[in-house]
């Protein structure tokens, strides 16, 4: 009887001692875990690590020291990529000073050879050295404003402003081309359609939209631009009776320089639309199309409304 009771209790002992060493082993797997979370988010945010003062042979000793080896990497790169991106903004500001003053020059001895008197022949050639000449000056912008994009030297400013300002001012940089052409333009917008966005870059690619809609419908069309506010997004809609897009081509009309077979001889380098789709992307938003071969096509702009 006795040995029975000494064996309970040495039974209710070794229970306790295990219980204890389960509660302290979950204890420093939670504090483990803690800690762990805590120096994941110092590295993140760029703060000093925490140590809890362990040996580097335990476990934590060699995961803290694994973090601080990746942080002094993820350290080293964001320095070298601050860097290039550094180089990569004065190269880019480089060439558009180095580009601007020689053109600007060029256009203004082709504006005093104009008051000159020469043959229709001569004068022909000089229509095309001037067409030439404001062909290079926007290719040369537009590069520069993707470069800047895409190196993330251009950074997105959004603040809450009324849509109706920003479409108003791109609607109306492409008039003249519109009436050249006695193209239609219809706008149906409501009133304070304020949505969190950036005036200036969301301006350029409402334009680049636009402008493409214009080059590529007939004389005598016509471009219909509708603003929707819905629950989450505000949509853009932009839609033209022009030629329209094969839908096996569609996938590729945003990305940089392709142009459609057919439209190769009008003017345009094929960067109009990515520079539309990456300022949208920027923002959070999207753009879709809308669109069936002969029958035009309806480009779509989602911004998110906060």
């Amino acid at each position: 009887m006795a040995g029975l009771i000494i064996l309970a209790i040495c039974a209710s002992v070794l229970a306790a001692v295990m219980a204890w060493k389960m509660w302290r082993m979950k204890k420093e797997v939670y504090q483990f875990a803690e800690h762990l979370e805590e120096n994941l988010d110092n590295i993140i945010s760029g703060k000093e690590m925490i140590s809890m003062g362990e040996t580097e042979d335990s476990l934590w000793g060699k995961v803290n020291e694994k973090l601080l080896r990746t942080a002094h990497i993820w350290e080293r790169k964001e320095q070298k990529s601050i860097k290039e991106k550094k180089e990569i903004k004065e190269l880019i500001s480089d060439i558009s000073h180095q580009t601007k003053t020689p053109i600007a020059n060029q256009k203004v001895y082709l504006e005093i050879l104009s008051q000159e008197a020469m043959s229709d022949h001569a004068r022909g050639f000089l229509k095309n050295l001037e067409g030439q000449t404001n062909r290079l000056d926007f290719l040369l912008q537009s590069l520069v404003k993707m470069s800047r994009l895409e190196a993330g030297v251009i950074r997105i400013q959004k603040k809450d402003t009324d849509l109706r300002y920003t479409l108003g001012r791109a609607v109306e940089a492409v008039v003249p081309s519109a009436s050249g052409k006695q193209i239609s333009l219809f706008v149906e917008c409501g009133e304070d359609i304020g949505i969190s966005h950036d005036e200036k870059w969301t301006e350029e690619a409402i334009f680049n939209i636009l402008d493409n809609a214009v080059k590529y419908t007939p004389k005598g069309g016509e471009v219909r631009i509708k603003v929707s506010a819905q629950d989450i997004l505000t949509q853009i809609s932009i839609r033209d009776n022009g030629r329209g897009i094969p839908a096996e081509r569609q996938a590729q009309i945003f990305t940089r320089f392709y142009r459609e077979p057919e439209v190769r001889e009008q003017d345009g380098i094929g960067i109009g639309l990515y520079l539309a789709r990456k300022i949208i992307e920027l923002q959070n938003g999207y753009i879709e199309v809308l669109s069936e071969h002969g029958r035009g096509s309806d480009f779509r702009i989602f911004l998110p409304n906060n």
